[in-house]
């Protein structure tokens, strides 16, 4: 049941659409206190936000006047103005207010970038009742006098957060101050930082606190899982998430373009069925990706986090999270994906040995209750594709007489069992292979730990990282690490210590400048990698006590040797103590 403050053309398309009964959200709009004023509003991801501002500023667009108290004026200067972030949110909420209000005969203009701007300013010189468009897009056509706020009687920010947060503060502004200042002003947002109330303060006026984000603050029908893995086994490891789910349609994030593209690129390789969503995609490619999901042409999206704004995939019951979420709300975002219209989700979490303490705080920041796991091995995936196979090969079927008169010649020609074993392979043959993983057992930890002298390593220089074993350090992912990052092979890398928080391994002297020039240019501007793990030279070995800057080493292996025996002053001519390394 509706409330009697919806307008009956809004309850009939409600009704029409299934509704039975308003989710929380777009119950509060409509709660006596809340009428007509400024509202501030925090509430989950797919929690039907968009219909919740819908009905909420519908006693503004009926407003009585000679149409009638339930009938909308001739479409003309915009009335409404809903600003969203991205071009696939406001695309989804121009769809879901078109359906909602269709029988009205409601206008709706839609005003992103990447679509054609002349088309946008023809459609808005027609008229419009509701413009739904991104702030850049919008700011753009209020400077050309193309779109003119001076009747707007709402104004909407959808995901306010995420718009501050990718620098759209000045367009905001000046799209505000553009409207009439006894307009309404509802912020829409999954989370409420300070800039939030900063701008609430100033574009609002007494404005309504409401919250429907539950104390437990993740999604009640998302299960949240973390594995850790080796950072060289990031990949491997989303491919055997993939593998071991075979959901419908699953997403993984990455947190930069670039990185979208080689993992969009290396699915593909595998055999999945892949699109991938980023900044660098024309508006038609977006839509193209998109559209590839809903129809089941691909099952696998690789996106970034803003590409990924406000998309909302029916099928979409797997969200891997490839690159560890930068803080509690993108966690939130990004795992929303899933566990949409009461249906059940999983979101897994892939993080790197050395960042797990760092994924443990952001999990408690977000009151989310993750279950650590094992990352599945090659034989977790092939015992789930039995179990998978023989259910689409048993699942019951109907064949016409062309069916069973090919299947009566095969039955001539070859025996049940031959058939049968030829039916299971053809089905196997299209699924990618499992990946073989770094094995993480305390064993398998141990057997690596033990010193290694070899020929060519009588004169090293020690090199340290920070991180240790209280960050899972361990050789079997410490050695593709440092050949990753200093463009070395596990041949060049001589022994390794482990200590509680740091580690320390020798590399010859003759290619060190070489290694610290690769590890330099592999790192960001703060030394760290996408790992978050900072390597540089250090001043003795593990067990002493100076240590020097990386720029001052540097400069040492540069200039080359001093007289009077530089070699001991760079402590790798030493003998090193025996067993683990002093603590400091």
């Amino acid at each position: 049941m509706t409330p009697s403050s919806v307008p009956p053309l809004l309850s009939e398309a409600l009704a029409a659409r299934g509704y039975t009964a308003l989710t929380p959200v777009q119950a509060a709009v409509l709660e006596p206190e809340a009428e007509g004023r400024d509202l501030i509003v925090s509430a989950q991801t797919g929690s039907g936000k968009t219909v919740a501002f819908g009905l909420g500023m519908a006693a503004q667009l009926f407003a009585a006047d000679e149409s009638g108290p339930d009938k909308l004026p001739p479409a003309g200067k915009p009335l409404a103005l809903i600003i969203a972030p991205t071009r696939e949110l406001a695309l989804q909420v121009s769809r879901e207010l078109t359906w909602l209000y269709a029988s009205a005969g409601a206008r709706i203009a839609f005003c992103v970038g990447g679509m054609d701007p002349s088309k946008e300013r023809r459609s808005l010189s027609h008229g419009a009742h509701i413009v739904v468009g991104t702030p850049g897009r919008l700011r753009d056509h209020l400077e050309r006098g193309a779109l003119d706020l001076s009747a707007l009687r709402v104004a909407v920010l959808d995901e306010a957060d995420e718009m501050l947060d990718m620098g759209f503060r000045e367009d905001l502004e000046q799209i505000l101050d553009g409207t009439p200042d006894e307009r309404r002003t509802m912020l829409f947002s999954a989370t409420m930082p300070k800039p939030i109330a900063a701008l609430a303060k100033r574009y609002q006026r007494d404005a309504l606190r409401i919250s429907t984000v539950t104390e437990a603050r993740g999604h009640g029908d998302i299960a949240y899982q973390a594995v850790t893995v080796s950072p060289s086994d990031i990949e491997h490891a989303a491919i055997n998430l993939l593998r071991l789910h075979e959901a419908d349609t699953a997403m993984l994030f990455c947190a930069t373009r670039d990185n979208v593209r080689h993992l969009h690129a290396s699915l593909v390789e595998r055999g999945f069925e892949a699109v991938a969503l980023s900044g660098e995609h024309s508006q038609n490619e977006r839509n193209a990706a998109l559209q590839a999901l809903r129809d089941r042409r691909a099952r696998v999206c690789v996106a970034t986090d803003v590409a990924a704004r406000g998309i909302d995939l029916p099928t979409l019951s797997l969200v891997i999270h490839v690159e560890v979420p930068r803080d509690a709300e993108t966690l939130q975002h990004r795992s929303g994906r899933t566990g949409r219209a009461g249906k059940k989700g999983t979101a897994v979490l892939i993080v790197p040995y050395p960042r797990r303490r760092r994924v443990e705080g952001l999990l408690r920041t977000a009151r989310v209750e993750a279950e650590w796991i094992s990352a599945p091995t090659p034989e977790d995936i092939r015992a789930k594709d039995r179990e998978r196979t023989l259910e689409a090969l048993l699942a019951p079927a109907e064949y016409d007489d062309e069916d069973r008169e090919l299947a009566a010649r095969l039955l001539a020609e070859r025996s049940p069992e031959d058939i049968a074993a030829a039916l299971v392979r053809a089905y196997r043959a299209s699924m990618p292979s499992p990946e073989e993983l770094i094995e993480g057992t305390p064993e398998a930890r141990k057997a690596d730990q033990a010193e290694r002298h070899r020929p060519g390593f009588e004169d090293t220089v020690w090199f340290r990282m920070d991180i240790g074993r209280r960050q899972n350090a361990d050789p079997r992912w410490i050695l593709p690490l440092i050949c990753r990052r200093g463009h070395v092979t596990k041949q060049e890398i001589g022994a390794i210590r482990i200590a509680a928080t740091e580690t320390w391994f020798q590399i010859p002297r003759t290619i060190a400048g070489k290694f610290s020039a690769a590890v330099q240019r592999t790192a960001s501007a703060d030394g760290e990698d996408e790992s978050g793990v900072r390597i540089e030279m250090a001043e003795g070995g593990p067990g002493d006590t100076p240590r020097r800057s990386a720029k001052t080493n540097a400069r040492a292996y540069r200039d080359g040797p001093r007289q009077g025996g530089a070699g001991n002053k760079t402590g790798a001519s030493k003998p090193h103590r025996k067993g683990p390394p002093r603590q400091r």
